[in-house]
């Protein structure tokens, strides 16, 4: 096709008749208005994160005091305060992350993935320093009864986070739900610090860990079933 051809090929296409049949705009119109609502702006991402942080406390909170707090029982004042201010630093990234993925375009804070590798890396790290109670006695028996509990918790956890994040518009629900379960995850892992008293080193390393990345990966696959569905 020449340069010729093409220019007289735009100049009709500026020149045809594009006129709407008026009944077609009317069968659109009927389809299409009946269903319009109003809809309410979301809150800002700063307060969408701030309610997921509070979910996020008050379950690892509500499962403590139902199950009892002998965690915190065994835990000197260095250890706990460094615990948990980890612990809150990560969770206000997580709830970040879960408030950007409401918003297409928005700005994450933190990839999801390196969010969950984050936390998994930054309590081993935590847990190394602290304990160094090596025992590997009632390993099976005493972890699985705390992995079990602790992802107990962060399915209510992130049930009530996707009651929220629901209400936005999700374009990558894997990415949401790793968010989403690694938040969850943080807060069993937040309620067995608070109640478990094992303070062995294996065992705060596999199965309190454990719950934040068993919990980030469901959320995860779970988004992307959703993403099929």
């Amino acid at each position: 096709m020449t340069d010729k051809e093409i220019d007289r090929l735009l100049k009709s296409a500026g020149t045809a008749d594009h006129a709407l049949d008026p009944a077609v705009a009317q069968r659109v119109s009927d389809l299409v208005l009946p269903k319009l609502e109003p809809v309410k702006p979301l809150p800002s991402a700063g307060v969408l994160a701030m309610g997921m942080q509070a979910v996020f406390v008050s379950v690892a909170i509500a499962g403590a005091t139902v199950m009892g707090f002998n965690g915190l029982h065994v835990l000197n004042g260095a250890q706990g305060s460094l615990i948990f201010w980890v612990m809150g630093s990560l969770g206000r990234f997580a709830a970040g992350s879960a408030a950007a993925e409401m918003v297409p375009g928005s700005k994450r804070p933190v990839t999801p993935m390196l969010l969950l590798t984050s936390c998994i890396a930054g309590f081993i790290a935590v847990f190394a320093l602290l304990f160094h109670d090596y025992r590997m006695d009632r390993f099976w028996f005493e972890g699985v009864r705390c992995l079990i509990v602790g992802l107990g918790f962060a399915a209510v956890a992130a049930f009530l986070l996707w009651l929220i994040v629901r209400r936005g518009m999700v374009v990558r629900t894997d990415a949401a739900g790793m968010a989403i379960g690694t938040l969850a995850g943080l807060s069993g892992l937040g309620m067995l610090e608070s109640h478990c008293p094992i303070l062995k080193s294996m065992h705060l390393m596999v199965w309190h860990v454990g719950v934040v990345l068993l919990s980030g990966l469901a959320g995860y696959w779970w988004g992307r079933w959703l993403r099929r569905a």
